[in-house]
């Protein structure tokens, strides 16, 4: 298939021509209602009519971020851009594109991750015509094709990556927004380049584990932040306990065997690694 790529056509103004067919229909009911002949009234009407209905079908409007297709038998002409009132070749088909930009949310996808979980995503993609000629020649219906590409693109984007990030440097779903966004970009742009659409922006609306599996999924990641948490409680209190043995040594407070040391470090350990407040308890006789 031989791709149609825009270009460009000159149209008229249509403002002239739209006088010159008033006067000229103002003619012709001058001839018909004030001229006696009736042979010149029956040729006004034969000839005048359809050449002032010919004339008509050569006036179009363009709106400001609009283009018009022109075709001629099925064949490609051109494509206007310029807006206000225009004239062309009044056997000229002429097919109204809208270059204005246009946003559209996808459904809710159901799809697999790269690990395999089931997870539901959603994307909204900002996109525009680019060229008016494709989007007219190249697909039969190109907003649909842009809805039905783009959700093909979101799943093929989705399996790609994890939900999570599991390690440094591993980019995933919820982790790397932007750059999920520009990879989302790009794949829908590869399919829609085809249909003449520029994709102006794509970026996650939705995303979240299947109902199936959210509720097991959301304790894994509870685990995993109470492990986290732990981590840096018990990296704090090593590091508490550090500094208090070596404030007793350094000021000469009180001297440690080792096993004093080993049940102080315990204690300390006890009393700020503990979900709970701790109950002092009051040692009044010897440790051994």
């Amino acid at each position: 298939m031989a791709d149609i790529r825009e270009k460009e056509v000159k149209s008229l103004s249509g403002i002239p021509f739209l006088f010159v067919l008033l006067a000229f229909a103002a003619a012709v009911a001058f001839t018909v209602f004030n001229v006696d002949a009736s042979g010149l009234k029956i040729l006004s009407v034969v000839l005048g009519v359809p050449l002032l209905i010919i004339g008509l079908s050569g006036l179009y409007k363009v709106e400001p971020n609009q283009s018009a297709v022109l075709s001629l038998f099925g064949k490609y002409i051109g494509t206007v851009r310029t807006s206000g009132l225009r004239f062309n070749n009044p056997f000229y088909t002429k097919k109204k594109i809208s270059l204005r930009v246009r946003n559209f949310e996808s459904g809710k996808l159901k799809v697999n991750e790269l690990d395999g979980s089931p997870i539901e995503i959603a994307a909204i993609v900002v996109w525009e015509v680019n060229d008016s000629a494709e989007a007219v020649f190249n697909v039969d219906d190109y907003e649909s094709f842009v809805q039905i590409q783009s959700e093909a693109a979101i799943r093929a984007m989705a399996t790609s990556y994890p939900y999570d990030q599991h390690s440094d440097g591993t980019i995933s779903l919820r982790s790397h927004p932007k750059e999920i966004s520009d990879r989302l970009r790009d794949e829908i742009q590869d399919r829609l380049a085809k249909a003449g659409i520029n994709v102006i922006e794509a970026r996650i609306s939705h995303l979240a584990y299947a109902p199936e599996i959210a509720g097991a999924m959301l304790q894994r990641q509870q685990a995993g932040a109470i492990i986290a948490a732990r981590k840096q409680i018990v990296e704090g209190a090593v590091g508490m306990v550090e500094d208090a043995l070596g404030a007793l040594a350094a000021k000469d407070i009180v001297e440690l065997d080792d096993e004093r040391r080993a049940a102080m470090v315990s204690n300390l350990l006890v009393v700020l690694c503990s979900d709970k407040a701790t109950q002092p308890v009051v040692n009044t006789g010897s440790l051994y």
